[in-house]
């Protein structure tokens, strides 16, 4: 049971701080999809893939205090911040966690906006589809979005560069 908030709390120690629900739940969906042993069920959702496992977990996580979740106000919604406690630190410390070095790939996600990483996940759930089927895909599961030709293109760029990075 442990292992899986282990390896939660390791990605949480790479990361420094995840701002945002959304964020969080297409970073751990990406990573796994690139071969990083994270074992969260995820399910296609509103925002794409969706990890109700994940939730819970990072609330189980916060309840331990070994995250601190911040609750930021904005002008129409909640910001949320994450970061690691000293006390998940410790928890983390008297683990061994059996886990690739992810943190340049980690230091790409977080450079990209929720909007990208919605995209690339989307992208990734349906990675057993050509990539025409893929685009289709994404113009009907997120018409809403409107993504462009363009941000098609750097998303698939993106998941290529992130999978020669987790071959290395």
């Amino acid at each position: 049971m442990l292992d899986n908030h282990a390896k939660l709390l390791y990605f949480f120690s790479q990361a420094k701080q995840v701002t945002g629900r959304k964020k969080l739940q297409k970073m751990i969906y990406i990573l796994q999809q690139n071969r990083v042993p994270f074992e969260e069920k995820y399910q296609f959702h509103f925002y794409g893939p969706y990890s109700e496992e994940l939730t819970l977990r990072v609330e189980e996580l916060c309840n331990l205090h070994f995250l601190h979740e911040e609750k930021e106000e904005k002008s129409n919604y909640h910001q949320y911040h994450y970061t690691m406690t000293e006390d998940g630190q410790t928890f983390l410390n008297q683990f061994e966690v059996n886990m690739p070095d992810i943190q340049d790939q980690i230091n790409d996600l977080q450079h990209c906006s929720a909007r990208f990483l919605e995209l690339v996940s989307t992208m990734l759930y349906f990675s057993y589809l050509s990539k025409e089927e893929i685009i289709d895909k994404v113009h009907t599961v997120k018409a809403k979005l409107k993504y462009t030709e363009e941000e098609m293109d750097e998303a698939f760029r993106f998941v290529e560069g992130l999978q020669h990075k987790s071959s290395h």
